[in-house]
């Protein structure tokens, strides 16, 4: 079960008189008969111990854990983490031991950690060592803390959400005074960082169980503090095309989200976030006019909150903020397509189906994908080849400079920017000698009277396709 390398590791380990195992996450995944992510390694030597075996080790840190580099055929293939048996003491911060003490027997190791199915160590012959009953509770599929529950997350609050995360990766329960600890210590999430909270959710999203992770920290108390938007969501009620609140509408359009990619599931998550703020009763009936521009506003905030990547975060807003997109097979022209396309990007246009395909099946729509849907991605195939972007025109600023004399200036972006709307409408414009033309035209316009021109091209389809959604959803 073992790579060559990793038995390779613990044979140089025992040839030099220390104990050595394979321990923790990887050795549940080889019980449970999953590939591991990544391989642990806990040893009775010591850091400098560790470096006298291993040449090309490093030690850069106070917690006993040496990086080891391993190689073949002079191509690096993995790094180890090779830690001396520890115990620790006092979690001041609610995440490092102040105290961190060296130990000689591996049930030391074993007992500071979290959970009892990542208690359990492996020696280079591939024999169980489990002395807290990990091996049980996976048979029983159940996540237990090792000893006291109170005392191990007190020593690192991201526990409460690991326990809620693995609950979802593996589909288990967790045991019941696991739990209740969890609801006692949900307060305690404050005191982890962002990033690190935004990790676990992306993990939890990566699994097929995200949903029941969000309904598991609300359930515990947890989800207000770290995404406070979605519970604001638990008790909204909403018009006659939804039979679910906000916040189940929200989960269940997360579970039905046909995606594999964590962005179009949180942004499934998170589709309906601007509902709360923009509800209003008009004539008796709850409204929520332009939820989807207030959602992508507070979509922003928080994945800026949750320190998201740049790009991560602009293709979850996107999907928000386009996730009402009209779409009537009997009404809607090859040009409507092209604006969506220009409007989204390309790259965004299948996860924006999905997105939306998600929206339908977590209202309750048994019917995933009407003709219309189906309709939408056959004009997309139809027109994928049009002119989207100024790129796909057959003119570009070297030749307005070339053949219209024009001196280098942002003019030229916006000649290109009224031709690019102007062929979007009717692609056979998209030709050298017309783009030239019409460029010629419009290059006697100053430069506020084109980017005029651009934006009402643009703003007289966006009005068109708000009133159309208006009328549609009645939102």
């Amino acid at each position: 079960m073992f790579p060559l390398y990793i038995k390779n590791t613990l044979e140089k380990l025992n040839n030099a008189d220390h104990e050595a195992y394979v321990v923790g996450g990887c050795v549940r995944d080889i019980l449970m008969k999953k590939a591991p992510n990544d391989w642990d390694i806990t040893t009775s030597a010591t850091p400098e111990e560790i470096m006298a075996v291993f040449d090309n080790a490093k030690y850069e840190n106070d917690f006993g854990t040496v990086l080891v580099p391993i190689k073949e055929k002079e191509e690096l293939i993995d790094v180890l983490e090779i830690t001396t048996y520890r115990s620790e003491k006092g979690y001041s911060d609610n995440r490092r031991p102040d105290e961190v003490k060296f130990e000689n027997e591996l049930e030391k190791d074993l007992e500071r950690r979290d959970f009892t199915i990542n208690a359990l160590a492996m020696n280079k012959e591939e024999e169980i060592i489990d002395l807290f009953g990990g091996l049980k509770d996976i048979d029983k599929k159940i996540i237990r803390a090792v000893g006291e529950p109170m005392e191990r997350f007190k020593e690192d609050a991201l526990r409460l959400l690991r326990a809620i995360r693995l609950s979802a990766q593996l589909n288990f329960g967790i045991e019941n005074k696991t739990e209740r600890a969890i609801l006692k210590m949900a307060g305690s999430v404050k005191f982890v960082s962002q990033e690190r909270i935004r990790d676990e959710l992306i993990k939890m999203l990566k699994t097929n169980n995200g949903h029941l992770a969000i309904k598991r920290l609300h359930d515990n108390k947890i989800l207000q503090y770290i995404l406070p938007e979605i519970e604001a969501g638990v008790n909204v009620s909403q018009n006659h095309h939804h039979i679910y609140t906000v916040f189940e509408h929200s989960w269940r359009a997360l579970a039905s989200c046909p995606s594999s990619d964590w962005r179009v599931k949180l942004a499934a998550l998170l589709h309906d976030v601007g509902k709360p703020k923009s509800k209003k009763i008009i004539k008796g009936e709850p409204t929520f006019y332009n939820h989807e521009y207030i959602g992508a506003k507070m979509t922003d905030k928080i994945l800026k909150r949750l320190r998201f990547k740049n790009e991560d975060r602009e293709k979850i807003v996107n999907l928000v903020k386009n996730h009402m997109f009209y779409y009537n097979a009997g009404e809607v022209t090859a040009s409507s397509v092209r604006r969506l396309i220009k409007k989204v990007g390309q790259d965004n246009l299948k996860d924006l189906i999905d997105l939306r395909i998600a929206d339908r099946l977590g209202s309750g729509t048994p019917k995933a994908k009407p003709y219309k849907l189906r309709h939408l991605e056959y004009m997309m195939e139809k027109v994928q080849h049009d002119p989207v972007s100024v790129k796909s025109l057959k003119i570009n600023g070297n030749d307005l400079m070339k053949d219209l004399k024009l001196e280098p200036s942002p003019k030229i972006g916006a000649i290109l920017e009224v031709l690019l709307a102007e062929v979007i409408e009717d692609p056979k414009l998209n030709e050298y000698k017309l783009l030239l033309k019409r460029a010629n035209e419009l290059q006697k316009d100053n430069l506020e009277s084109l980017r005029k021109q651009a934006k009402d091209l643009i703003e007289q389809e966006n009005i068109k396709e708000d009133k159309k959604i208006k009328k549609q959803y009645y939102v």
